[in-house]
This record gives structure tokens, C-alpha cells and sequence, in this order.
């Protein structure tokens, strides 16, 4: 799920995402629609638990190419955004070798499985890992800036915490210390669309920014490979 502005420069570059998806077959391979059909099913937060999406090899595998083969692997992952992007976004985690689908979902509907307080744990976790390249988040660190003033703060972070990694935007991470910490999955780390995250910068330093600064800013273009740009 990735929260989206239904007023999107997407929505107006996808007029009619309905006839789009039907015209899939038109522009993807036998081979490649079932490869789609697979991350669909594979992506579930209720099918796959923890587990989310495809390695890149399985993929490969279904599409008969090489696992090294670049331009295949990516031509698929392009062709289906460019095809269904107002609806789905095929992302692959480099990192973590998770090809996995998101589906876009409009900032109402991401509230009703998301609380504002989990949001904005996710949001900081997102800062941290992402734009100042954290390995993890700590649990004190997330208490220091959201729950030291608040009755019952560690258990409202908790459950939060919990919804978050049910929906595979986080996992625990585990290491020799007996802190407890976390780290965002790829899915955690595309939830936010680029109008939200513009949004939520220019809410912050009350002016407006264009598209390129905010992404600079949040080193967008460091975190996922893209060969299109237009999104």
C-alpha cells in the first residue's frame, strides 16, 4: 500500500487505468503476466506473513532469463509501472532481494489501516534510514520523540510498532545488543508517494517546494532503482 494524492500528476497521466489493465497482455508476456500474477499473490500481508514478494533468482526463474540478465529483469519492472501505475507499483529491494507489488491506495483509505501516531513512527524510521542512512531505529529512540509525555507511552508505541510489521513495513532488528530496534522492509520504505512526502516538507518549513528538491531531500533517487523518471 502506498499512500497517494487522488489528484496526482498520476492520475492525470493515467486517464484510464481500467482499460489499461486489460490491455496488460498487449505489452507483457505469457511468461511476464504470470510473473505478476505471482508477486500479486506473494505480496499479501495475509498469504505471506513476514515473507513478502519474490527474490529476484524466482523471478528470473519464471521469466526464463538469466538472474544476471539487467535489462530483462527491469524492462518487466518498468513496462508493468508504466502500464498500471495509477493502481500498482512493482518495487525491488536491492538490499533485501524482495521484488514485491504495492498497491497505491488514496490517504483516506491508508487511514483506516493506519493510525496518524503509526505514520509518524514510520515517517521518522523512513528519515533516519533512509535520508541519514541508519541502520535501524532504536525503540528509546522512538520514545524520546514521540511518547515521553504521554500515559502508557511504550505500550501505544508497541502497538503501533505492531501494525506496522503485521503490514511488512517493518521488521525487528536483531543484533548483540539487548535494545530493542527496528528497520524498515521495502515496503516501509515506498509507502510514501512523492506528494506526500512534498507535503509533509513544505508543511514543516511553511513554503513550497517543487518535486526535485523534496526528492533530493529525501534521496529518493538513492533508494530504488528507476529508469523512468516521470513518476
Amino acid at each position: 500500500m502506498e499512500t497517494e494524492n487522488i489528484k496526482s500528476a498520476n492520475e492525470k497521466s493515467n486517464h484510464q487505468p481500467l482499460a489499461n489493465m486489460n490491455a496488460l497482455q498487449s505489452y507483457l508476456t505469457e511468461k511476464e503476466e504470470m510473473v505478476f500474477m505471482h508477486l500479486l499473490y506473494s505480496s499479501s500481508a495475509t498469504i505471506r506473513a513476514g515473507n513478502f514478494g519474490l527474490s529476484r533468482k524466482d523471478v528470473a526463474k519464471i521469466l526464463e532469463i538469466s538472474p544476471d540478465d539487467d535489462d530483462g529483469f527491469y524492462s518487466f519492472i518498468n513496462r508493468v509501472n508504466q502500464g498500471l501505475s495509477r493502481y500498482y507499483k512493482v518495487i525491488y529491494d536491492k538490499k533485501r532481494d524482495q521484488v514485491i507489488v504495492m498497491l497505491r491506495a488514496t490517504a483516506r483509505m491508508a487511514k483506516s489501516t493506519l493510525s496518524s501516531e503509526a505514520m509518524a513512527i514510520l515517517l521518522l524510521m523512513f528519515y533516519q534510514q533512509e535520508v541519514l542512512q541508519h541502520e535501524f531505529t532504536l525503540l528509546s529512540q522512538l520514545f524520546e520523540a514521540f511518547g515521553h509525555e504521554q500515559l502508557k507511552a511504550s505500550q501505544k508505541l508497541k502497538v503501533n510498532i505492531d501494525t506496522l510489521r503485521k503490514i511488512g513495513a517493518v521488521v525487528d532488528y536483531h543484533s548483540d545488543s539487548d535494545e530493542e530496534a527496528y528497520q524498515l522492509t521495502a515496503i516501509g520504505v515506498n509507502m510514501f508517494s512523492d506528494s506526500f512526502l512534498r507535503r509533509a516538507v513544505e508543511f514543516s518549513q511553511s513554503q513550497q517546494f517543487n518535486k526535485d528538491e523534496v526528492l533530493k531531500f529525501f534521496k529518493r533517487y538513492n533508494v530504488q532503482y528507476s529508469g523512468d523518471d516521470s513518476e
